[in-house]
């Protein structure tokens, strides 16, 4: 520590690294949130970058950052402002100044800010000269010198040296923030120690910008952030894919069913292919299609022999996979399709998080073609809700489409690792070989569940197919009123499944003058918005959906027991439309967002107010 230096402890911290495409600020961001979790902050975080492989160099449009948000109390947001911003050109300080706050702490490389940096970023002066940074603690430094220089005495290439500078900036944070860079530095071998010359070259930067913060005496203040209480148990900073990975081997090892996953790549789904491509060990048989439909149909293939199968994808992907998923639904067979939302329509948005595809999800098929939705709504609650779909997909035999977005997908939180045993038992209604009177659409009286006859099991011969059939027997059939009775058969086994889902809770009083609705990956900002207020005494209450096809039994009740209701989306408008199909007695308020962000804490607040105020204002 410099001889100047205070320590402020702090309650929460927002921090973000912003950079060129090519300056590693995910992997900055991530080593840092990890370093934090190892601290025992509790933390959330939000990987933002640009959908061009190789975005022009400089420019606004390739700006790549990471934002961590890191506190000794739950945190439920990435944050809404930064206390410090590293940025490594002058195209990622422009885009990122209007995220930091008033006399925050602002991290940059001098080396980047001259010449042609400057006026491809947008900037008729330099930034550092003209007092446009006068109300922020800047500590500008030569960074990219400085790594070339700390790596002088080791064999390496200059242009990989260079490459490496993202470690110095670390290292300033992991001094700013008090933290151990010994621990930092285990955390860079376990990354790179296979590789000994990358190892030894960015432990050499990392220490050295950890050594030059602290030989800084502009650095007035560090910071200190005390570890988070947390129940007793085995943590893991995971991003929502990985966890959604997680809780499908889950669900496949607690059924007894092997696993298969048939999925072509698409962003921002294609980590949940790659996870669970690393886990042969656990009986998980990953085939990478080659499109969509493929991949779908592959697992649709491997759920008629009998395994736990699913498929994954975004919002375009889905479109393409529309016509298979209503051959499961004929042939009633049970399949686990994630859909990592994205920005749309079309390519749209590739790395943008939205809540685009609810509508798709919900109608987006031919004939009548119910199937369960659900959403999950953080990062780590993914492995429950991919372990939750896959049970209500088999015990119920029908498809489940479960949503997430690229907020969730590709942030990350803590999750505590649950013990396998202490999951939800699951089911499924498999068929006994030479069962008596089997057949093949012969139900449960109550859940109208069909059985499960793995082919090749002695006495269980039959067929499925996309035609028609009739009821029971299975055979194909074009009689009309057959037709409808199994539309109706299709439709109230998924209605049913209100049997065997839990009803919606409420974030505060069940009563009262507002109810804020949301669903999906948007909880974190809502219910740190709604908690907040309540603390200011305002009558306010929040219902966060998960289950949505179908929703909660108590839905209409809970709608009945406020003055004024809120929903609020990262789209125009879906879910408010689909509560007004459901419950049109009501009258719904709505706050839209479509710009690829996440919605703000500041942001709600004052939309909540005025929602509220409006009646004194008329």
């Amino acid at each position: 520590m410099s001889k100047n230096a205070n320590v402020v402890e702090l309650e929460d911290v927002v921090v973000k690294f912003v950079g060129d495409s090519g300056d590693g600020m995910q992997l900055t961001g991530t080593l840092f949130s990890e370093l934090a979790a190892f601290g025992g902050n509790d933390l959330a975080t939000f990987p933002d970058f640009p959908a061009e492989i190789r975005a022009p160099h400089n420019t606004i449009a390739g700006v790549s950052g990471f934002q961590i948000h890191v506190g000794k109390r739950k945190i439920y947001t990435p944050g809404d402002m930064c206390d410090i911003l590293v940025a490594m050109n002058p195209a990622s300080l422009k885009a990122n100044l209007k995220w930091v706050k008033y006399g925050a702490t602002i991290v940059l490389d001098e080396n980047n800010f001259e010449g042609k940096a400057i006026t491809k970023a947008g900037y008729q002066e330099n930034p550092l000269e003209d007092g446009s940074l006068r109300d922020y603690n800047v500590v500008s430094a030569p960074i990219t010198d400085l790594t070339k220089d700390s790596l002088k005495n080791q064999e390496i290439d200059k242009k990989f040296a260079v490459r490496t500078k993202n470690m110095f900036a670390l290292g300033i944070v992991v001094y700013l923030f008090n933290q151990d860079v010994k621990r930092a530095v285990k955390l860079v071998e376990r990354k790179f120690g296979k590789k000994p010359e990358i190892f030894e070259a960015n432990k050499t930067v990392l220490t050295a910008g950890y050594k030059y913060a602290k030989s800084l005496e502009t650095i007035q203040t560090i910071y200190k952030v005390d570890a988070a209480p947390m129940e007793k148990g085995r943590y893991r900073n995971i991003t929502g894919n990985v966890a959604t990975a997680w809780g499908l081997l889950a669900a496949s090892e607690k059924s007894g069913r092997p696993f298969f996953l048939g999925s072509y790549p698409i962003t921002p789904a294609t980590e949940i292919l790659m996870e669970l491509s690393i886990h042969k060990s656990l009986g998980a048989k990953v085939f990478q299609a080659e499109d969509e439909i493929a991949g779908i149909c592959s697992a649709i293939g491997a759920s008629f022999a009998g395994s736990f199968a699913a498929t994954t994808t975004s919002g375009p992907g889905l479109s393409l996979k529309s016509e298979a998923i209503g051959l499961a639904v004929m042939t009633e067979l049970p399949l686990v399709i994630v859909n990592v939302q994205r920005g749309g329509p079309s390519t749209g948005l590739p790395t943008k998080s939205e809540q685009s595809d609810l509508l798709q999800s919900l109608y987006g098929r031919n004939g009548e073609c119910p199937v369960i939705v659900i959403a999950a709504s953080s990062p780590a609650n993914c492995f429950y809700y991919a372990y939750l779909a896959s049970k209500l997909s088999m015990e119920h035999m029908t498809p489940v489409i479960m949503l997430t977005d690229g907020y969730l997908g590709l942030g990350s939180e803590l999750l505590k690792i649950p013990k396998v045993k202490d999951l939800p038992k699951i089911k499924p209604p498999l068929a006994k070989p030479n069962e008596p009177d089997y057949k093949p659409y012969k139900r449960d009286e109550n859940t109208l569940v069909r059985k499960w006859a793995i082919p090749g099991t002695d006495g269980l011969r039959h067929r499925v197919g996309g035609l028609e059939k009739t009821n029971i027997d299975g055979n194909v059939s074009t009689d009309p009123l057959n037709h409808q009775l199994m539309v109706k058969l299709r439709e109230e086994k998924v209605k049913r499944v209100q049997d065997f889902i839990p009803e919606q809770n409420v974030v505060g009083e069940e009563s009262g003058d507002l109810l804020v609705i949301g669903w999906g990956g948007t909880e974190g900002a809502l219910i740190s918005t709604v908690k907040r207020m309540q603390e200011e005494n305002y009558k306010i209450s929040l219902a966060h959906f998960n289950y949505i096809m179908p929703l909660p039994k108590n839905t209409k009740k809970i709608l009945s027991n406020f003055k004024k209701i809120l929903v609020c989306e990262l789209n125009m408008g879906q879910f408010v439309n689909y509560l007004k199909i459901n419950f049109p007695e009501f009258h719904y308020h709505q706050y839209n967002k479509v710009q690829g962000l996440p919605f703000h804490v500041n942001e709600l607040t004052e939309v909540f107010k005025n929602i509220l105020e409006e009646d004194k204002n008329a």
